[in-house]
C-alpha cells in the first residue's frame, strides 16, 4: 500500500472542504438530486442576466444543455462584475522573460478588453458568432483578444504559438475564422523569435475567409505587413472607447474553440459553452486550489492549451484571484527562475506539468534551497501521471512538506478538473489522482459498463453529464458522438470515454494508467499518432511508418518511430529528414526522439497495425501477448531483435 499523505491541519481548518467526511456529505446531496446540486452552485456562482428555466435537457443526448434559456456574459462574470469590490486589485501580473513586469488592475483589464473588443466591432466588423484565431505569445494581450471576444459574443480559437504555419492554416479553415489576433513576437531563451511571418506563410493559400490580421507589437522588429490586411494593435487600440457594453449571450452559446489531436490525422475543434465552462472554472479554481480572495495562482501553462484557458485567464478571473502570466521558460536564466519569482510575488498556488518538475528536479534540485518559497499553500500537477519520484521531491523539496499536492486528472474536453484531491479534505497518495471532485460521476468500467476489480485496468469513463463538457466538434457533429460516446455503455446507454485507462486500488483511489487510443502525452501535449504519421509518410524515402509512444524520463512519453523505407537510407539521415517535415508541418512539439529501420510493420490479416506491439518492443519489454493473429508473426520477432541489437 502506498504511504498516505494528511492534509495540513492548519490548513485544513480554514479550506472550503475541511475534511472527508463533509466530502463525503456533498457527495450524499449529489446523489440525493444530481440537478438540484447543480442548480444550486448555478444559482451561487454565476451573475445571470436572466435566469435559466430549466437545469438539464437531456432529449438529444449526447449533445447534453445545461441552464435552458439562461442569459449571461462570461467577460462580465470574470471583470465587470468584480469592479465595485476588487477594481483597484491586481488581476493580471505579468512578468516577461527579461524581468520587466506588468500589473493590470481589474478596473485597468476591464478598460483594455474593452478598447479591444470595441476596436474588433468598428475597424473588423467581426460580432457575435464569428470566429477569431489567436496566434499568440504568452503576454496579457492574448489574455485581453480572449476575453474582448467574449465580451462581444465571438469564438475565439487560440492556436498554441509553437504550432508551424501549416497547423495554424488548417486551423483558421476548419473555423472560418474571420480574423487572425497575433503578435510580431516573443523572448524564449533571452533570444526574441517572430510570430508574424509563420502566419503570412498560413494565409498565403486556402484561408480566403480571413479578411484581417490584427499585430501586436511586443519586439517592435520589422515584420512584412501586407496593405489592407495587416493592421497594429498598438496604434489603433489607443483611438477607442474604455466602455463597452456586453453582448447578452444565452447558456449554451459557443465560448470558444480549442483544436486538440485525435487519433485520426485531422485535429478536432473542441466546443465549449458559456455558462457551464465559467461555472466549473470558477468552482475548480475555489476548491481544489482553495483559492482566497488575497491568493497570488501562477499556472506555468501556455494560453494555448486548454490549461491556460481554464486556469491562466478564465477561472482566476471569475473568482476574483490575481493570476500570475509568465513570457519564458523555466531554465532561463537558471533553474532558480521559476522559484525566484515564487518568492519576489510571494505565490500562494502554483500549478505546472509533471514534465517541467522532473526537468528542474534533474538540472537543479539545488535551486529551490536558495529562495524563501514559505508562500506556497497549494502545489498543482496537469497535463500526465506523476511519477512517484518526482511527487516526493515536489512535496519535500518545494512544499517544504507543509503543502498538498492536487494531481489533476482532466482534459480539453472536460473543461475543467475531473478526479483532484481536495487540499484540505483529501489524504493523498503519491501518483494516485485520488477521488472525482463532487458532483462529477467518473467510473472505470468495461466496455458494456461493468465495473473493473480492484487492481485491474479499466476505461476512464464519465457516466453522468456535467456542465463544462464538450458540447460538439466543431462543424462534425457524427464525429463527437463516435470519438466520445462510441466506445463504452453504462445501463445500456453510451457514456463519454476517455480515451485513459485508469485503475482503482483497495481504497478506492483512482490511478490514470494512460491512454488506451493512438494518442501519445509527451510533456502533457496530446498528439495524434496519425498526425504525425501522415507527415513523415510524405518523406520520399518512406514507404510505411508507425509512431508510438515510448516512456521519458523527462518528458513522459516522447515518440518513437518504426519505418519501412523505399531507399538505402541510415537512420540517422532519416531521423534528420523527418523532424524537418514534422517541424513545418506541426511544429518542434512532435519531433521524433527515436527511429528503428525495420523490414515490415507488424500487421492483421485485415490491415491493421498492431501498435500495442510496437509500444510493447519500445518500452523495452519482452512480447507477451498473442501474435497468432498477425499476418506475418515473424515480423515481430525480426523488430523486436532490432531493437535489442541483436
Amino acid at each position: 500500500m502506498s504511504k498516505v499523505f494528511e492534509p495540513n491541519r492548519e490548513f485544513s481548518k480554514n479550506a472550503r472542504i475541511k475534511n472527508m467526511c463533509e466530502f463525503k456529505e456533498i457527495g450524499h446531496e449529489v446523489d440525493d438530486d444530481y440537478e438540484a446540486y447543480w442548480d444550486k452552485l448555478a444559482k451561487e456562482k454565476i451573475d445571470w442576466f436572466e435566469p435559466y428555466n430549466k437545469v438539464l435537457d437531456e432529449s438529444d443526448a449526447p449533445f447534453y444543455k445545461w441552464f435552458i434559456d439562461g442569459k449571461l456574459n462570461v467577460t462580465h462574470q470574470c471583470i465587470g462584475r468584480h469592479l465595485k469590490t476588487r477594481k483597484n486589485k491586481a488581476a493580471i501580473i505579468w512578468e516577461g522573460e527579461d524581468g520587466s513586469r506588468r500589473i493590470i488592475t481589474y478596473l485597468l483589464l476591464y478598460y483594455r478588453v474593452n478598447r479591444l473588443a470595441n476596436l474588433l466591432k468598428n475597424k473588423f466588423g467581426i460580432k457575435k458568432g464569428d470566429r477569431v484565431v489567436l496566434y499568440m505569445p504568452m503576454i496579457p494581450e492574448a489574455a485581453f483578444a480572449m476575453l474582448a471576444c467574449a465580451k462581444i459574443g465571438a469564438i475565439h480559437s487560440v492556436v498554441f504559438g509553437g504550432f508551424s504555419a501549416e497547423a495554424l492554416r488548417d486551423r483558421i479553415i476548419d473555423a472560418r475564422a474571420k480574423l487572425v489576433i497575433t503578435a510580431d513576437g516573443a523572448y524564449r531563451r533571452g533570444t526574441p523569435y517572430l510570430l508574424k511571418p509563420i502566419v503570412d506563410t498560413a494565409l498565403e493559400s486556402g484561408c480566403e475567409c480571413c479578411e484581417n490580421v490584427l499585430v501586436v507589437k511586443r519586439n517592435f522588429e520589422d515584420i512584412d505587413m501586407v496593405e489592407g490586411r495587416d493592421h497594429i494593435y498598438n496604434d489603433l487600440i489607443k483611438h477607442e472607447s474604455q466602455h463597452c457594453e456586453a453582448e447578452v449571450m444565452d447558456s449554451e452559446d459557443p465560448l470558444f474553440l480549442l483544436y486538440t489531436s485525435g487519433s485520426t490525422g485531422k485535429p478536432k475543434g473542441v466546443q465549449h459553452s458559456s455558462a457551464g465552462y465559467i461555472l466549473w472554472a470558477q468552482y475548480t479554481m475555489e476548491n481544489v486550489f482553495d483559492v482566497k480572495e488575497n491568493d497570488t495562482f501562477w499556472c506555468t501553462a501556455d494560453v494555448g492549451w486548454i490549461t491556460g484557458h481554464t486556469y491562466i485567464v478564465y477561472g482566476p478571473l471569475a473568482m476574483g484571484a490575481t493570476t500570475i502570466m509568465y513570457e519564458g521558460v523555466p531554465l532561463y536564466p537558471d533553474a532558480g527562475r521559476w522559484w525566484n519569482m515564487i518568492e519576489e510575488l510571494r505565490i500562494n498556488q502554483f500549478y505546472t506539468a509533471p514534465t517541467a518538475i522532473r526537468l528542474l528536479h534533474k538540472v537543479g534540485a539545488e535551486q529551490p534551497g536558495k529562495y524563501d518559497l514559505s508562500s506556497l499553500k497549494v502545489l498543482g500537477t496537469v497535463g500526465e501521471p506523476i511519477n512517484p519520484d518526482a511527487w516526493m521531491w515536489y512535496y519535500d523539496v518545494i512544499g517544504g512538506g507543509r503543502c498538498s499536492i492536487v494531481d489533476t486528472w482532466w482534459q480539453t474536453e472536460t473543461g475543467g478538473h475531473m478526479i483532484s484531491p481536495l487540499p484540505g479534505a483529501t489524504p493523498i497518495k503519491p501518483g494516485s489522482a485520488t477521488f472525482p471532485l463532487p458532483g462529477i460521476k467518473a467510473e472505470i468500467i468495461d466496455e458494456e459498463g461493468n465495473p473493473t476489480p480492484v487492481g485491474e485496468k479499466g476505461l476512464l469513463c464519465i457516466t453522468k453529464p456535467w456542465p463544462s463538457m464538450i458540447r460538439t466538434i466543431w462543424g462534425d457533429p457524427e464525429r463527437f458522438k463516435k470519438s466520445y460516446f462510441g466506445d463504452c455503455k453504462k445501463d445500456g446507454k453510451p457514456v463519454y470515454f476517455s480515451g485513459d485507462g485508469a485503475m482503482y486500488d483497495e481504497d478506492g483511489y483512482i490511478t490514470i494508467t494512460g491512454r488506451t487510443d493512438d494518442v501519445i502525452n509527451v510533456s502533457g501535449h496530446r498528439l495524434g499518432t496519425a498526425e504525425v504519421e501522415n507527415v513523415v509518410a510524405h518523406d520520399e524515402n518512406v514507404a510505411e511508418v508507425a509512431i508510438v509512444g515510448k516512456p521519458d524520463d523527462i518528458k513522459g512519453e516522447s515518440l518513437f518511430a518504426y519505418i519501412v523505407t523505399k531507399t538505402d537510407i541510415d537512420v540517422d539521415s532519416l531521423k534528420k529528414v523527418v523532424n524537418q517535415l514534422i517541424v513545418k508541418d506541426i511544429g518542434p512539439i512532435a519531433k521524433i526522439d527515436g527511429l528503428l529501420l525495420v523490414p515490415g510493420l507488424p500487421k492483421t490479416r485485415s490491415g491493421k497495425v498492431m501498435r500495442r506491439l510496437l509500444r510493447t518492443i519500445a518500452k523495452g519489454e519482452d512480447i507477451t501477448q498473442d501474435i497468432s493473429t498477425l499476418e506475418d508473426p515473424s515480423i515481430i520477432i525480426k523488430i523486436e531483435k532490432l531493437f535489442k541489437g541483436e
